[in-house]
């Protein structure tokens, strides 16, 4: 596995890797506006307008060249995406990435609004629960932040 910047020709192959992974583990746990939302923010289009803006988007790529994974940290402080293909999880590459992206930061604190269904996973990466749950859109989530060494 490789951990690289995300390219343009990657867009379609991280697009379709967060619907299934967000298909897979947190669509059952929401509203129809919050699918909505979430296929919006995944779209191709999203991610394109995304990589013009202070985001840091990383992909990991299996041997094939296929994407495994993306992560996209915001304005160096933020984890807007972490996913992982659902055949790949729990293999490492969400550790992986969430390392390679924090190398990123320029805050001391960096925050994440998880779904509920993944904050067992930022967890054990060492985020803890910041707040009470919210929604935005119809979709739920937990603000957590992990403090980090610059």
């Amino acid at each position: 596995m490789i951990i690289r910047e995300i390219k343009e020709d990657d867009i379609e192959g991280v697009s379709h890797v967060c619907l299934d992974a967000f298909s897979d583990s947190v669509a059952g746990s929401l509203s129809d506006e919050g699918i909505a939302t979430f296929a919006a923010i995944a779209s191709p289009n999203a991610f394109a307008e995304r990589m013009k803006a202070d985001n840091r988007m990383l992909v990991a790529e299996g041997k094939n060249g296929e994407i495994l994974g993306v992560v996209e940290l915001k304005e160096g402080r933020h984890i807007a995406m972490l996913f992982v293909t659902p055949s790949q999880q729990k293999g490492g590459i969400g550790r992986g990435l969430l390392t390679a992206v924090l190398k990123y930061a320029r805050s001391e604190t960096v925050t994440v609004s998880a779904s509920l269904p993944s904050v067992p996973a930022y967890r054990k990466y060492g985020f803890k629960l910041k707040g009470d749950v919210g929604e935005l859109l119809g979709l739920v989530y937990q603000p957590m932040e992990i403090i980090i060494n610059q």
